[in-house]
């Protein structure tokens, strides 16, 4: 039953016979595909406990029950400060939105919680923007089983966070933002970062294998070259296409290639307002990335902090079909959402920083 759900709600529906989870799509698609269709559920997460506020959410994972994770960064608003407990760094949601377990250090994670990613053993990854460290936990959060890199210490010319970006380091990282582990032999892909700006693969025990990438100038960027990154390199997932997707952010657009760092095309998510001058978040369309749960992936969502909204791509082709959200702080809104990520019935559930804040839980219509 959704009808109990408000918000926002994509397209007018064609009949599409047992296609991808009983979607339907909308008259301006290619006929042969039907576009999702999302409602905002009011009614997830369920309240936290008492006196707790999530701050800015840096990222979003789904584990293989559809338990829902964030990592929060401990940055209540001003008004809540004094009068609120910032949420712990993790926070694992059931499926109903329950929280049924928290946990993390500050001390020893990351400065700034950035992205989180479950791998299919279900141990629980996080990356670390202002730091150098990428670390792997226990699924439980009970025990650190990995960490590439020295905290405080950034691969730049002189180890700070202000220093000129070395992209070199076999050891360590300046800034990253999201890990992904190759499902087949446990490679790890790191996007790294903010500061430098590459893709960095380690084996399974953390050991340097191979990197590609380098900063982008504009033109580079504008004439479509790959393995370039305007900034920041926000993102890394690997396809089950087993090819690596790479959110290039200010570059609008998702790189895509093969595990070795061979470029093979890019995906371009162009609108009009994405850098405008007036606005305080400029970032660019391409900040998140997650795919429809059936085996060929057939969609693509792509989270735009500068539009406010939610894009829906053929990932075969890269054509926006169509988006969803809208700004504002009103339920169902959309302010700088950061981070996305797809259950099993394909629901997404969109984390924001920092001037929203918020979590939230869109259904896919058909369920």
């Amino acid at each position: 039953m959704r009808a109990r759900f408000s918000g926002s709600i994509m397209a007018v529906a064609i009949a599409v016979a047992a296609v991808f989870f009983g979607f339907t799509g909308h008259s301006s698609a290619q006929a042969a595909v039907a576009v999702p269709q999302f409602k905002y559920d009011p009614s997830w997460p369920k309240p936290l406990p008492e006196g707790w506020v999530l701050g800015s959410v840096g990222s979003v994972c789904v584990d293989a029950r559809d338990h829902v994770f964030v990592v929060t960064r401990g940055e209540p608003a001003p008004k809540e400060r004094n009068l609120a407990t910032p949420a712990p760094p993790v926070i694992e949601f059931d499926a109903d939105g329950n929280v049924v377990n928290s946990w993390g250090d500050r001390a020893r994670m990351a400065k700034t919680a950035h992205g989180c990613f479950i791998d299919k053993d279900g141990s629980f990854w996080t990356a670390g923007n202002n730091d150098g460290i990428v670390q792997k936990y226990t699924h439980d959060g009970s025990k650190l089983l990995l960490q590439i890199g020295t905290k405080g210490v950034m691969d730049s010319a002189d180890g700070t966070a202000t220093g000129r970006a070395l992209n070199a380091s076999r050891t360590s990282f300046f800034k990253p933002t999201q890990v992904a582990v190759d499902p087949g032999n446990g490679d790890i892909y790191v996007s790294d970062g903010y500061g430098n700006k590459r893709v960095a693969v380690f084996d399974r025990d953390g050991h340097y294998l191979r990197q590609w990438g380098r900063q982008a100038t504009q033109a580079e960027t504008d004439a479509g070259v790959g393995g370039v990154f305007l900034s920041p390199v926000h993102c890394v997932v690997i396809g089950n296409d087993g090819l690596v997707y790479v959110c290039d952010r200010l570059g609008d657009r998702i790189e895509i290639f093969d595990k070795m760092g061979n470029f093979k095309r890019n995906i371009v998510v162009k609108t009009p307002t994405a850098h405008r001058t007036n606005s305080e978040n400029a970032v660019g369309t391409a900040g998140s990335i997650g795919f429809s749960p059936d085996p060929a992936q057939t969609f693509m969502y792509v989270a735009d902090g500068s539009d406010n909204v939610i894009h829906i791509l053929d990932r075969a082709t890269g054509k926006v079909l169509a988006k969803f959200g809208r700004p504002g702080n009103q339920p169902s809104d959309l302010t700088d959402p950061h981070s996305i990520a797809v259950n099993s019935k394909g629901d997404i559930i969109v984390g924001e920083v920092p001037y929203g804040g918020k979590l939230q839980m869109w259904r896919a219509v058909g369920n």
